[in-house]
């Protein structure tokens, strides 16, 4: 068994997956890194392979299924979940090595930070850390770290395209057990430079809603993705 396995859902990211595979690379000796691929177009199973990674395919374009072909195909104590498009400090796998010999009952999650200087961010980061230590509410760009009994024993990631992260802490019998660490991880601005922020914080939050009163993943996930 491996110490740890990273786990990288991926969809065209041959532009943003260098960068994340570089910050990885400490962690060769002591665990795995496991791309899950959708179909990608560009060069992402490329640079995959390049930087040593095993690279499993997806039938469909279903991040929740990515995350958990990624789960059942992996070797390590500790399965962590990141995006593609994040990146991590130097020292992060020394930092974290030390919170993986503490109890494999809690579930981890980054600091959030997002790669950009604008003033605006600085205040969607507060909003997302305190939502998430005073809440409980982390999301899956935050970086997951779960143990792989935990992952297992709550039935991992359902095989839905969005909103997998909050389906599968929403499971969760003990969310006492989710803990923020002292360690940032850094989230691409991309998806907020394409849009309004508060419009998109807004339009975010009514999709949430909408998933939690009950309507189809289908019909949020075609309107998430319109163009």
């Amino acid at each position: 068994m491996s110490k740890i396995s990273i786990i990288i859902p991926t969809i065209n990211e041959a532009n943003n997956l260098p960068l994340l595979l570089s910050d990885l690379s400490d962690i060769q000796r002591e665990g795995e890194i496991i791309i899950v691929d959708c179909g990608s177009k560009d060069k992402t199973i490329d640079v995959a392979n390049i930087y040593g990674a095993k690279v499993f395919k997806s039938e469909e374009r279903n991040r929740g299924l990515q995350l958990d072909i990624g789960a059942k195909n992996s070797k390590g104590d500790w399965l962590i979940f990141l995006h593609a498009d994040t990146r991590l400090t130097h020292d992060w796998f020394k930092k974290i090595n030390l919170v993986l010999n503490e109890d494999k009952n809690y579930i981890y999650y980054f600091t959030f930070k997002i790669n950009h200087k604008k003033i605006i961010y600085r205040v969607l980061e507060i909003l997302v850390n305190f939502r998430s230590q005073y809440f409980k509410q982390p999301y899956g760009d935050q970086g997951l770290i779960i143990h792989r009994t935990i992952y297992f024993k709550n039935n991992g990631f359902r095989k839905i395209p969005i909103m997998e992260d909050i389906d599968f802490l929403r499971r969760l019998n003990k969310k006492k057990n989710l803990k923020q660490l002292n360690l940032p991880i850094f989230i691409s601005s991309r998806k907020w430079e394409r849009t309004n922020f508060f419009l998109q914080a807004l339009k975010n939050w009514k999709f949430r809603r909408r998933w939690l009163k009950g309507e189809s993943i289908k019909s949020i996930y075609s309107d998430y993705y319109k163009k």
